[in-house]
């Protein structure tokens, strides 16, 4: 039941944004009004995604899926495919808009097209994460919330790169973060808190090789981390009528990335 709701919600958001903006004000691009619906992915991916794993993991159903003769990228694959499929309902019957306009006027079909293939994207890739966090916690609700908040924060990464000012000593800083965090994750991994040290130092050395050489390549670098966490931003090449490769990659990389850190989750919780 919830997967209708969820598709007579989406279909009825856009719906509306092209009455509005399409046929109300005549206005002929429909990747804006794709570009206008994009908030929607920020209520609409947490409440599809967060029962996927955590809902398992709460009523101990996932000792059974665990268990059964089935590979651990059978079953995040399933998981995935399912919920893509969801996600595909209303943006199939969102590509029917086009083919509205096309009969009482003028419209680019391949480059209204080409706006929705990277409105799919896009929401393929936000739900491979969503499918990730929900498999850090028993809690659909806590799984919900954190999808949220990471595609909030990406949503509104394009105002915070051009408002965030940030010199090469707290690049440094930001950077060593990252380093302790990618030590902690060897050791737990390696369950050796040597190799997670070892790990942490060697990266503390090469950042203060670089801060010592080229201590501005440290600004670029942390600008280009920014960039790359905004999610939405790549889709724009799309509402702007460019068929981006680089964006498609970008967001085959996003979803590969997070379906295969969910399924190391699971391959950790299965040997546990």
């Amino acid at each position: 039941m919830l997967g209708y709701a969820l598709c007579a919600a989406y279909v009825l958001v856009g719906g509306l944004y092209f009455w509005v903006y399409n046929l109300l004000n005549l206005y002929p691009d429909f990747g804006y009004t794709l570009y206008g619906t994009t908030f929607a992915m920020l209520v609409f991916i947490p409440i599809l995604t967060m029962r996927s794993l955590a809902e398992e993991h709460r009523s101990h159903t996932d000792q059974l899926l665990l268990t059964a003769p089935v590979s651990i990228p059978s079953i995040v694959a399933g998981k995935y495919l399912a919920m893509t499929a969801v996600f595909t309902v209303p943006v199939a019957i969102l590509g029917l808009c086009p083919l509205v306009m096309r009969l009482y006027g003028t419209v680019s079909l391949p480059k209204a097209y080409g706006a929705l293939l990277g409105y799919w994207l896009l929401g393929c890739a936000g739900i491979a994460i969503g499918l990730f966090l929900s498999g850090l916690t028993d809690s659909p609700i806590v799984a919900a919330l954190a999808t949220f908040g990471v595609l909030l924060l990406s949503y509104l990464m394009p105002g915070i790169q051009s408002l965030f000012t940030v010199g090469s000593l707290l690049a440094v800083g930001i950077f060593g973060l990252l380093a302790a965090l990618a030590g902690l994750l060897a050791g737990i991994r390696s369950r050796s808190l040597m190799l997670g040290m070892l790990v942490f130092l060697a990266l503390c050395a090469a950042l203060a090789a670089l801060y010592g050489l080229r201590s501005a390549a440290l600004t670029g670098a942390f600008s280009a981390l920014l960039g790359a966490l905004g999610l939405f931003t790549p889709f724009e090449n799309f509402i702007y009528g460019i068929f981006s490769i680089p964006a498609m990659i970008y967001y085959l990389s996003i979803t590969a990335l997070f379906l295969f850190l969910a399924g190391q989750g699971l391959e950790k919780r299965r040997w546990n």
